[in-house]
Parts: structure tokens; C-alpha cells; sequence
């Protein structure tokens, strides 16, 4: 495994420590409040826990070189991975949901919003801003959608943890001052608001996700690649471009026209630069050329 490899593989198995942390103490303290908003934080670092074991096993296989079974590398494994954390996390939120309109419309649970559930929230806050940041770094350094996916996520976090926060202060204005009791619903209302940061990171999420499992092509990066190519020296034209990616990997194809009078060995060392211009915009690029002569000796190139 190479370095790139393993402050990847590093990142993805801090983020794992990180998650086991914070869902042990939500899940004692929240067991303890009766928080719903503190138990649902806890449901979901639970599942960030899942998430994070995901996609350190995601990290580790997509670093597998290339096989004649997986002639492109093993790099879809972290699309997978951020594909199965999407719906995980789908799922957190219908749960959820479920249980904050039971405790609104119907039975009374006691929250009891102690010194220690602030506390747990804080905690939580200050962690998943540090594991963003690390996760997000490594993620941008090594273009790791599986740790981006994770960035995000924990970043959502963040937001979602300060909701729960919003909610316990009002149950506890509810117990402080009666005229204020309405706000003992303050906590389960903050569980949607979770919720629905939740959902809405996830259709983020899983968009790009599909997107990359589709082989969608990026069209600004196509225009990129065209002008980088049309660039170089010697050539005529640059179309049928073809992007896909796989994990950290991006493999283009592209037809390039020459002046039909050139040798092979004129015309190889003009693929050459071109692989090398493009390698320089794009360093995670594996690029393969063909070359065509013009359809008439006057013609610069065609239309893409």
C-alpha cells in the first residue's frame, strides 16, 4: 500500500474510532434523559459507526491494483460505500420521524434535560467538526468520494447536534417556567429538524453517488480535457470524449486529429504531450488517445 493508500485508510479508521466514542456516550446519556433528540444523535452515530467501518473496508479494497477481472481498478467499491451509507441513513430518519410523532401527537415521555445531555451534545459538536476537517482534507488530497461522503456527513452532524441543543434548552425553559410547558414538545421537534438535515445531506449524497455508479459524465470536465488538448501543439481538433470514474480514478478517451503527413513516430510523441498536458490538469487521470488524420487535406478538424 502506498502512502497515498494509507492516510486514506488512517483518516477512514479515525473516523471509526471516533464514531464508537460518540455512540456510547449519546446512547447512556440519552437512555438516562429519556431524550428522544439525544437518543435519535445516538441512533445515528450508530450508524455513522456503520458508515465509517464501511468505508474504511471501502478505502482498503479500492486500493487493490488493477486485475483481468477489474480491468479499471477497484474504485466503484467507494461509490458503493457512500451508496450504502445513503441508505442507511435514509433509514435513521424514517425511524426518526416515527418516533417524534408518536411523543407529539400521542404519549408523554419525560426528558430529563440535565447537565450531562448538554454536555454530550457538546462533546459530540466539537468531535465531528475535528473529523469533518481531517476526513475532508484527506478526501480532497487523495479524491476519495468515500471520505468526502463521510466529511459531509459528519458535517451535517454538526448542525444536527446544535438542533438537539435548540430543543433540550427548550424543555428545560419548559421545567423552569410553567407558562413555557409547551416547550417539553421542543425535543422531539428538534428530532425531525435532525432528521431532515439528515434526509437532505443524503439526497446530496446519493445524487453524486448514482451519478458516478452511472459513469455520468462530468460536462465541464469534458470541456476542460478539449481545451487542454486542442492546446498542444500539432493538434487539429480534440472530440468523442469519453470520462468515467472509479473511486480516485479518472479514465478519459479522446480522438485527436493530426496532419495526415506526419511519421508514427511524429504522431506518437504528439499522443505523448497530449498525456502529458492532460496528466498535468488532472493527475489522477488514465488517458487513452487515437489518433485520426483530417477527413480533407484544407480541414482543421471536426465538431465534437
Amino acid at each position: 500500500m502506498n502512502q497515498a493508500e494509507q492516510e486514506k485508510s488512517q483518516a477512514a479508521l479515525k473516523s471509526v474510532f471516533a464514531a464508537f466514542f460518540l455512540t456510547g456516550i449519546k446512547l447512556g446519556v440519552g437512555l438516562m434523559s429519556g431524550s428522544l433528540g439525544v437518543l435519535a444523535e445516538a441512533a445515528h452515530s450508530g450508524l455513522d459507526l456503520i458508515a465509517a467501518l464501511l468505508t474504511y473496508f471501502a478505502v482498503r479494497v479500492a486500493s487493490k491494483p488493477a486485475d483481468k477481472e477489474h480491468p479499471y481498478g477497484h474504485g466503484k467499491v467507494e461509490n458503493l460505500s457512500a451508496l450504502a451509507e445513503t441508505l442507511l441513513l435514509l433509514g435513521t430518519c424514517a425511524w426518526i420521524v416515527h418516533e417524534a410523532w408518536e411523543r407529539l401527537v400521542g404519549r408523554a415521555v419525560p426528558v430529563d434535560a440535565s447537565v450531562w445531555t448538554f454536555l454530550v451534545v457538546v462533546t459530540s459538536i466539537a468531535v465531528d467538526i475535528s473529523r469533518s476537517r481531517f476526513l475532508m482534507a484527506a478526501a480532497r488530497k487523495h479524491s476519495s468520494q468515500a471520505l468526502e461522503a463521510d466529511a459531509l456527513h459528519f458535517r451535517s452532524d454538526v448542525w444536527s447536534s446544535a438542533v438537539v441543543m435548540v430543543g433540550l434548552a427548550g424543555v428545560k425553559l419548559g421545567d423552569w417556567f410553567p407558562t413555557l410547558a409547551f416547550l417539553g414538545k421542543a425535543d422531539a421537534v428538534a428530532a425531525v429538524f435532525v432528521a431532515g438535515i439528515v434526509a437532505f445531506v443524503c439526497g446530496k449524497m446519493g445524487y453524486k453517488t448514482v451519478s458516478e455508479l452511472l459513469d455520468t459524465a462530468p460536462l465541464e470536465m469534458t470541456e476542460q480535457i478539449k481545451h487542454i488538448v486542442e492546446s498542444v501543439d500539432n493538434v487539429k481538433n480534440c472530440h468523442a470524449i469519453r470520462v468515467r470514474s472509479a473511486g480516485a480514478k479518472i479514465f478519459i478517451d479522446a480522438h485527436v486529429v493530426l496532419e495526415g503527413t506526419l511519421s508514427l513516430i511524429e504522431a506518437h510523441r504528439i499522443i505523448d504531450h497530449v498525456e502529458a498536458a492532460v496528466h498535468k490538469s488532472i493527475p489522477r487521470a488514465d488517458i487513452t488517445v487515437h489518433a485520426e488524420p483530417p477527413e480533407e487535406p484544407e480541414q482543421a478538424g471536426v465538431e465534437i
